[in-house]
């Protein structure tokens, strides 16, 4: 039996449903129903399906749907049930306040990085990227920190095949070139996104480690570029409070190394 024919083809539909108003926020049944290129009765019964389950809700007013928090508030125990956020919680705010910039606490998810927890600049203009955002693996601070410490042979096979996304001038555009880098990054024990996803945006990153001495997570600050460029932050600062509070954070979960 093939793996297509395998899957249950409802159930696939009403995941691709919960993707999408993911992806849109709020939808009407005409909208999802062009959107996918299903039929407007299928929407229909596996949308009253959901909201029955309650993964979706409807706005009374205009009538459209939207996913509800029950997909949070199961994501939110899977995070808790690792402990990851209670363990990193000090190291966080002890890196917070010694830059004075945004801190941000991540995992890997398939070929992204699933934001866990943060905590917001004092800085008025600030880098907003909130707890529950999903970012490319390959090009974030946060999730080269991660790649860099797994077996090369793991992370050719993430990227088999895979389309790399060129979101700036910065970004990395293939797997020699990525590979290349993540050797660098291993090599020092922290990765740097010099605008690789948003342009004006810089983050300095490092793994947090377990006591298999396998990356769990990874710890970043967000900085916009202009504050290291006008020297109101010093870059080797900031490495250096980043890669200090993993591995306190990484001991704190085991790591001997």
């Amino acid at each position: 039996m093939t793996k297509r024919s395998n899957m249950v083809q409802s159930l696939v539909r009403a995941l691709d449903i919960i993707e999408l108003l993911d992806r849109e926020g709020e939808l009407g049944i005409s909208e999802i129903s062009n959107t996918l290129g299903l039929e407007k009765t299928t929407v229909h019964r596996l949308i009253s399906t959901l909201k029955f389950k309650g993964y979706v809700a409807q706005n009374k007013s205009n009538q459209k749907y939207s996913n509800s928090f029950k997909l949070f508030e199961m994501g939110n125990n899977v995070v808790e049930g690792l402990g990851l956020r209670r363990q990193a919680q000090p190291f966080m705010e002890e890196l917070a306040e010694k830059s004075h910039e945004a801190v941000n606490l991540a995992i890997l998810n398939g070929k992204h990085m699933f934001y866990i927890d943060k905590i917001e600049s004092s800085e008025t203009i600030k880098v907003d990227l909130r707890i529950g955002k999903r970012l490319p693996v390959y090009c974030t601070g946060l999730g080269k920190a991660m790649l860099a410490f797994m077996p090369e042979e793991r992370v050719h096979e993430l990227f088999k095949g895979e389309t790399f996304v060129k979101y700036t001038k910065n970004t990395i555009d293939n797997v020699q070139g990525l590979m290349l880098e993540l050797r660098r990054i291993k090599a020092q024990g922290y990765s740097i996104d010099n605008e690789e996803y948003i342009p004006g945006l810089v983050c300095v990153a490092a793994p947090v480690m377990s006591f298999r001495g396998e990356a769990v997570a990874a710890l970043s600050v967000a900085v916009p570029k202009y504050r290291l460029e006008e020297g109101e932050r010093d870059l080797g600062c900031l490495i250096g409070l980043v890669r200090t509070a993993a591995e306190k954070l990484s001991r704190e979960m085991g790591h001997m190394g």
